[in-house]
């Protein structure tokens, strides 16, 4: 076959048919893509909050399942913290860890008392147990022998770290004793403009 040749001749020839036009389109967006988009930025939202929990299972000190603990930060006053330890504050609600691994209470506790704040609590309790018969399963299918105390040691510890929590103290046995935590948390901003507004209108009426 020679160079000059015509491609429009040889095309033209028996046995040659044009190629179909296909007539469907692509869809841009299936409704697969928007499952996956959605569960992309629901797991990334997921990691975010996980990341913002900065509690730690590790390095915990040790407290014994009968041991009294107290704590509280400075500028807190002796009557209120002595309030708190009578059990005399109101616990608006409270957060039951009984039967949750260490991990799963980190998170419960960590969450709890960010609504708490949100949410203008002022007392809670917390019953963590005593940890006097800690399951040898923690809940990974690996069956290890755990310290007495462990929730317990954890929430003592975790709650120090938080800076929304102003003190917490052993209950009264009628609250659970030795196996929960009366905690007194900070006040939100919302809740101190509320007191501020109630003391001012307070002064507008005694004048």
């Amino acid at each position: 076959m020679g160079d000059d040749v015509d491609f429009s001749e040889l095309m033209s020839g028996e046995g040659v048919k044009p190629l179909a036009q296909r007539q469907d389109k692509v869809a841009l967006k299936t409704p697969d893509d928007r499952t996956n988009r959605e569960a992309r930025r629901e797991a990334a939202e997921h990691g975010q909050r996980k990341d913002r929990n900065f509690l730690s299972l590790n390095e915990v000190p040790a407290v014994s399942p009968y041991d009294i603990v107290e704590f509280k930060r400075d500028g807190i006053q002796h009557g209120v913290f002595k309030k708190l330890k009578q059990g005399r504050y109101l616990t608006d609600t409270k957060l039951d860890l009984h039967r949750h691994t260490a991990e799963q209470a980190r998170q419960m506790l960590y969450q709890f008392v960010l609504d708490c704040v949100e949410h203008d609590i002022r007392c809670a309790l917390i019953l963590h147990g005593k940890g006097m018969h800690t399951p040898d399963d923690d809940g990974s299918g690996r069956r290890e022998r755990k310290p007495q105390a462990r929730i317990k040691s954890c929430v003592v510890h975790w709650l120090k770290q938080l800076e929304q929590v102003q003190a917490f103290s052993s209950a009264q046995p009628k609250d659970g004793g030795a196996g929960a935590v009366y905690v007194l948390f900070r006040k939100s901003e919302r809740q101190k403009d509320k007191n501020r507004q109630r003391f001012i209108n307070s002064r507008q009426s005694a004048d």
